[in-house]
């Protein structure tokens, strides 16, 4: 059944896939930064297929702190915090102008007001069965239904339904030269470093960090056994910055708490140079994805399958089958894709001995190259 509104009809037909490459097209996805970094090989794809085609990214202010020196790409910055004034703004900054395609890759009721500001001949979103906050009565056409994806591969699938067959696995996000000199300073030449970034963006009932007493338990591990040097990494709030102070307290040995000390493009800078990375699903933990650097994924509240660190599956610890099991009484096959266990025992699943374990694993692997 085709849902409709009576704001959003397409100029003309241009049936998908598409034939020939579009002129323009607006991708609207403000956030967060984990999910902003899963679109980067949906920019890279277009970039690469369709050379001449504009492209403008309309996008939240945190994520263009860490994106919008991207070539090629004019950045629109929505800052939700001001309100109706930034509809205003949109709806000013896109008056005179008309894409051939829009990208409706968000699925929030905000989103869903921001796109109609962004006149556009076809509106693609995502299939039914993910377009919540009734996006679908905001979109003219809907990629194709595919169950159980990670989040990237949703994003891709927007490639797919517009006919772009060659996927560009790629992030390549811009480090400044200054940032660069931050992250040489912490991390010299040669300097095998774990970098801890313990606290994912707190959400009301989302209980996705690990406690402090395994994080400094890896840290001590780190640097006893495999003489890395540790270093604390993460935003300015008041839980991370706790988090930061109750880690160093722990630890035996010397660490570096650089939590809510550095920028995005420092933060992205210094996990690139990371040896290995530890987090929750968090924002730090994709872009040190997307900076090439293996991640040591704990995941036991959010299922990995559809959050984890894209290139990092072998690395992940994955405890929510158990959580499912232990605080839904389901199996993670019975509750449906993406479900959250919201318990705050349910990361306590993960035992220091599996970490340790896998740290093991990972730096044997880094050393056989």
């Amino acid at each position: 059944m085709l849902i409709s509104n009576p704001l959003i009809r397409r100029a003309h037909q241009r049936p998908l896939p598409l034939s020939s490459a579009p002129d323009s097209i607006c991708i609207l996805r403000f956030s967060a930064l984990g999910d902003v970094c899963h679109m980067l090989p949906v920019i890279r794809s277009l970039q690469s297929t369709w050379p001449t085609t504009r492209l403008t990214w309309v996008i939240g202010r945190l994520e263009a702190e860490l994106l919008g020196d991207m070539p090629g790409i004019e950045f629109v910055v929505f800052d939700k915090s001001t309100g109706w004034l930034e509809y205003l703004k949109l709806h000013s900054k896109f008056s005179k102008r008309r894409f051939d395609i829009l990208l409706h890759m968000q699925t929030s009721m905000r989103a869903n007001m921001a796109s109609l500001m962004i006149p556009a001949d076809l509106r693609l979103g995502f299939d039914f069965a993910r377009a919540k906050d009734h996006q679908a009565f905001f979109t003219t056409d809907r990629i194709e239904s595919t169950a159980c994806e990670h989040v990237m591969d949703g994003f891709l699938s927007f490639l797919t339904t517009l006919g772009i067959k060659d996927k560009s696995i790629q992030w390549d996000i811009p480090v400044p030269s200054e940032a660069l000199d931050v992250a040489r300073k912490y991390i010299p030449e040669g300097q095998k470093t774990l970098v801890i970034s313990p606290c994912a963006n707190a959400r009301f009932r989302n209980f996705r960090n690990w406690h402090v007493e395994g994080y400094a338990a890896l840290a001590d591990y780190g640097i006893q056994t495999h003489g890395l040097r540790v270093i604390l990494m993460g935003g300015p709030t008041a839980l991370e910055k706790q988090y930061g102070e109750q880690i160093s307290k722990l630890v035996k040995s010397p660490i570096l708490n650089l939590i809510g000390k550095t920028g995005l493009k420092e933060l992205l800078a210094l996990l690139g140079r990371a040896t290995v990375v530890l987090a929750p699903d968090s924002g730090p933990a994709h872009i040190a994805n997307a900076a090439g650097t293996p991640v040591i994924g704990l995941y036991a509240t959010t299922n990995p399958s559809r959050a984890r660190a894209y290139l990092s599956e072998k690395w992940l610890i994955n405890q929510y089958p158990e959580a499912v099991r232990a605080f839904l009484g389901k199996s993670v096959d019975e509750v449906p894709w993406g479900t959250r266990v919201r318990n705050e025992e349910a990361m306590c699943l993960i035992k220091i001995e599996a970490v340790t374990q896998k740290l093991d694993q990972l730096m044997a692997s880094l050393s056989r190259h």
